[in-house]
């Protein structure tokens, strides 16, 4: 699904008048198919742009268009089937506590079942298999019948990254999807999820604090910094001193366990002496 914002400022519904927007003249364009990470310093709006894009947030200013549409103009029922073609998939997963793992993954399907095939498959989960497969992609699923208040944070991650790949939508929002995984599963996952987005065609974008794994596994890049866009470009082309710029008074979250190579400085050669 292509998508396309034009000077797009939004703000929380809860915060004070005189507060900044969250976002604020956000223009930018998106092909059907592409992938990017969207990278910048906490309070960027990166959070705030996959709301505005999974219809969660109106904009305040500006215009936003989905497949073409603008989703605020819609009537109640076309904007309900273009909404099932988005799926958002927040930092901390929404999971019920007492609810098994194949139910929640297979919730990814409910926006296009019936209300009855949904109620029935709480009781008897309808695609068992399904849910099996899309677990074995992220090495889950040994998880399948567990409850969800008996998984660790890296499984849950994993489940809700699983659901995500059993529903049907073609615009794919995943919001810092490694927060909760050790460096192995987090490639597993990037390699997962952007391969899936290429299986089934649809439009992929991530928000990332791994800077480093935004590169290696995005072609685009999108810079945010205090609601504003400070860059948008091929990977290949974001450089240390952008990155520098970018998270300017708080490098502390770029350099992290994980820095990328340009930003690491060389440590000094080591003065080997010889004693007689």
């Amino acid at each position: 699904m292509k998508f396309a914002l034009d000077s797009v400022s939004a703000r929380h519904p809860a915060a004070a008048a005189a507060a900044l927007a969250a976002l604020r003249g956000v223009s930018l364009q998106v092909a059907a198919g592409e992938q990017l990470a969207v990278i910048g310093p906490s309070g960027a709006g990166k959070t705030t742009l996959l709301h505005l894009l999974a219809c969660a947030l109106k904009p305040s200013a500006g215009q936003l268009q989905l497949g073409g549409q603008d989703p605020w103009s819609l009537p109640a029922k076309p904007l309900r089937a273009l909404r099932s073609q988005l799926f958002l998939a927040p930092q901390v997963p929404p999971l019920p506590p007492r609810q098994r793992v194949v139910t929640a993954v297979l919730a990814g399907k409910l926006p296009h079942i019936s209300l009855a095939a949904s109620l029935r498959s709480l009781l008897y989960p309808a695609d068992i298999a399904a849910a099996d497969a899309a677990l074995a992609r992220f090495d889950a699923q040994d998880k399948l019948f567990a409850r969800v208040d008996r998984l660790s944070g890296g499984e849950r991650q994993r489940v809700a990254l699983a659901r995500l790949l059993v529903s049907q939508a073609q615009l794919l929002l995943v919001d810092e999807p490694l927060s909760a995984l050790d460096p192995t599963r987090a490639t597993q996952a990037l390699q997962t999820l952007t391969q899936a987005a290429r299986e089934r065609g649809a439009t992929l974008v991530a928000t990332l604090h791994h800077v480093e794994m935004a590169l290696q596994h995005f072609p685009r890049i999108v810079g945010l910094r205090a609601g504003e866009l400070v860059f948008d470009l091929p990977a290949g082309q974001v450089t240390a001193e952008r990155l520098q710029a970018l998270y300017a008074n708080q490098l502390d979250e770029l350099t992290g366990p994980a820095p990328p190579v340009e930003l690491v400085s060389e440590a000094p050669t080591p003065v080997v002496m010889h004693c007689r």
